[in-house]
């Protein structure tokens, strides 16, 4: 079996992948790194994880544990692959890396969005970019990949295409998308808790969230994006809207684009965030307005699915030559 490290186990996109590896037919959890609960056993973190791992425990970070690894699966906030590059590359071991350090192009690029100067610019060239849809062929022959953001990967899967087909005027174009709350992360928070999620839906991150570098960079476009977070665990679910350069069908342009690839199923029914929950699956739609001239493009998916653990799991599998949706599934949990 091929041994992964996890960085960040004990988090919510840990737990994922975890779930994930349980199950894969070629892979396996090796080390599990969870700082905060190093020495516990896996389930009493992750109590549905109880069964798949009765002996395992969390790690307390150490790199001399990654010398059995074949691949490594960071999960850590961001800065914090940053902080441990040396450690974490020196070795050698292909790297799937999920925090945002190394997605974007530039240090500037990074500085602008996230409001710090970037400590490993050096790096930035040598990882690639992890959407597969877009670009396999560099994910399998890369040994650093960074994996997108949740609302990035929704967002350019139904905007990319129609970019390229010049169906659409790439300078005005706004995403409104909502996200279900773990994709806040593990860590409690004021906006987080029960109290304030319940009943509720709200947008944050006005005019300068930081996906929204991302969004731009794989889209080729200018982009007015508006986060939301909704009263569910799980989910994205994201509203393109572009200006038309022509009449078109973005529906024909969109399964086109996709006929053949096994996460992305495109209909004509408006996707709903909940058929992609548990899968690495995204739905697509998308609609013309002859009357304002508009394209409207939808996308919905896990965002610890196709947004982060198994987007992370089709990158490992390219990399390291397996079938690219081994230990992965299209079917979501539904109700």
């Amino acid at each position: 079996m091929i041994r992964l490290s996890i960085l960040g186990a004990s988090g919510y996109v840990g737990g994922e992948l975890m779930r994930l590896l349980a199950a894969h037919p070629d892979m396996q959890a090796g080390v599990a790194f969870g700082a905060s609960n190093a020495g516990q056993p896996i389930g009493t973190v992750h109590p549905h994880l109880a069964l798949a791992y009765p002996d395992q425990q969390f790690a307390a970070w150490d790199p001399e544990l990654l010398r059995d690894s074949d691949l490594i699966l960071a999960a850590l906030p961001h800065g914090e692959t940053q902080r441990l590059a040396d450690e974490l590359l020196a070795p050698g071991i292909p790297i799937v890396d999920l925090g945002a350090d190394f997605r974007l192009d530039s240090a500037a690029e990074y500085e602008r969005w996230y409001g710090e100067a970037h400590a490993r610019p050096d790096l930035l060239a040598s990882f690639t970019y992890g959407l597969p849809e877009f670009f396999r062929d560099a994910i399998a022959g890369s040994k650093r990949v960074a994996a997108p953001g949740c609302y990035p990967t929704a967002a350019n899967l139904a905007l990319r295409p129609l970019i390229e087909a010049r169906a659409v005027d790439p300078e005005q174009i706004i995403v409104d998308a909502a996200s279900g709350v773990s994709g806040a992360g593990r860590s409690a928070n004021a906006g987080t808790h029960f109290c304030a999620v319940d009943g509720n839906f709200r947008a944050y991150g006005l005019l300068n969230h930081r996906h929204t570098a991302e969004i731009e960079m794989v889209s080729g476009a200018s982009v007015l994006f508006t986060p939301h977070l909704m009263a569910t665990s799980r989910g994205i679910l994201a509203t393109c809207y572009a200006k038309a350069t022509r009449p078109c069908d973005p529906l024909a342009i969109l399964r086109q684009a996709y006929a053949g690839e096994r996460f992305v199923h495109v209909g004509e029914a408006p996707p709903e965030s909940k058929w992609a929950t548990g899968s690495n699956a995204a739905f697509l739609s998308a609609r013309y307005d002859e009357r304002t001239q508009t394209v409207v493009a939808l996308a919905a998916i896990d965002n610890l699915g196709k947004g982060a653990a198994g987007q992370m799991i089709q990158c490992a599998n390219l990399m390291l030559g397996l079938d690219e949706g081994a230990g992965l599934s299209t079917i979501g949990v539904y109700p």
